[in-house]
């Protein structure tokens, strides 16, 4: 049985920009909250790649990678993950071989096969490229041959990039990622962040199926946790107000800035509306230490994941960083 006390902590940030702020500030943020997370002992510090969306930045992913390792020092940093449909795999190839030859062993690379975005966005990315459900091994494929060693008679070699063997990771929030991960013997991510219905499902079909391979003998799962902590449990609640906004904004399509906390706004919501937020958020540990450590201890004992990977949008940075602190605090104690 899984102790809290043995699974790494990481993050996932979705660089929110916030209501009255800036992009500039936001990409601030992000940095000065990866270097907190060091300090914490956190493993890793990923960023998600998402287009045309007022309120995140962190579409240039690659970009943001190299920003955050640039300003670190041991923590690994990576995408959580590259949208692969958005991108060829070539190029995807030469951008982390070029982060992993910047940063020795310190560079993940996590691959989603959804597009992160609209219709019209996933156009303006890849023109006019229809997509199919073979597309997506077939270029995981392509990217772990461009990412190996260089074979006799190879003609496509990317460089930087061949020989990094940057490890890859697939995410996903349904049934499909978890068999091919399984399939190729590579770790996988579960979306528990945002879509956790399936998250005790999409473990058990990788556990199962699993066959281990030059880059992993044996499964390795990580879980996506909503994490707001605070002294309180009243204070936490008041401050995962703002993640309840952004997702009722998710639910009715109004993608807007992080907002700042609202006392008592779940109160103030329809109940469908908050049957809505709760089943998006079902894998979040919200409260003051107790409630977290208890929280942490049951997802752990439910799902038996090797690592944690909080996503913490608090508004205000400094209570954000108090938030991992209680986090790790906790899973200390």
């Amino acid at each position: 049985m899984k102790s809290i006390q043995t699974i790494p902590l990481s993050m996932l940030d979705l660089v929110a920009v916030r209501e009255g702020g800036t992009v500039a500030e936001a990409l601030a943020i992000c940095l000065r909250t990866a270097q907190h997370a060091e300090g914490l002992g956190f493993t890793r510090y990923w960023l998600a790649e998402h287009h045309n969306m007022p309120g995140i930045a962190s579409s240039a992913t690659a970009v943001l990678v190299g920003h955050v390792a640039s300003g670190t020092k041991k923590i690994r940093v990576g995408s959580g993950g590259v949208m692969l449909p958005n991108h060829a795999p070539l190029v995807v190839a030469e951008a982390f071989g070029t982060l992993a030859e910047l940063y020795p062993g310190r560079i993940d690379l996590g691959l989603g096969r959804a597009p992160g975005t609209d219709g019209l966005t996933m156009r303006a990315l890849r023109r006019d490229r229809v997509e199919t459900e073979e597309d997506f091994p077939r270029d995981v494929a392509e990217l772990q041959r461009l990412l190996g060693p260089v074979q006799p008679g190879q003609r496509l070699i990317a460089n930087p990039g061949a020989g990094t063997n940057v490890p890859i990771w697939l995410l996903g929030s349904s049934l499909f990622s978890a068999q091919l991960a399984a399939e190729r013997g590579l770790p996988y991510a579960f979306a528990s962040h945002f879509a956790p219905r399936m998250l005790l499902q999409a473990i058990d079909l990788y556990r199962r199926l699993f066959r281990p391979s030059p880059a992993l003998s044996q499964p390795y799962v990580v879980i996506g946790v909503p994490l707001i902590a605070a002294p309180t449990d009243e204070e936490a609640q008041f401050l995962a107000s703002s993640t309840y906004q952004r997702v009722l904004g998710i639910l009715k399509g109004d993608r807007r800035r992080l907002a700042a906390p609202v006392e008592n706004f779940m109160a103030q919501l329809a109940p469908q509306e908050r049957a809505a937020i709760e089943d998006f958020l079902g894998a979040a540990v919200v409260g003051g230490p107790d409630r977290v450590r208890a929280g942490m201890t049951a997802l752990a004992q439910a799902t038996q994941a090797d690592e944690f990977m909080l996503v913490c949008d608090v508004f205000d940075p400094q209570l954000r960083l108090r938030s991992l602190e209680i986090a790790a605090a906790a899973r200390s104690a």
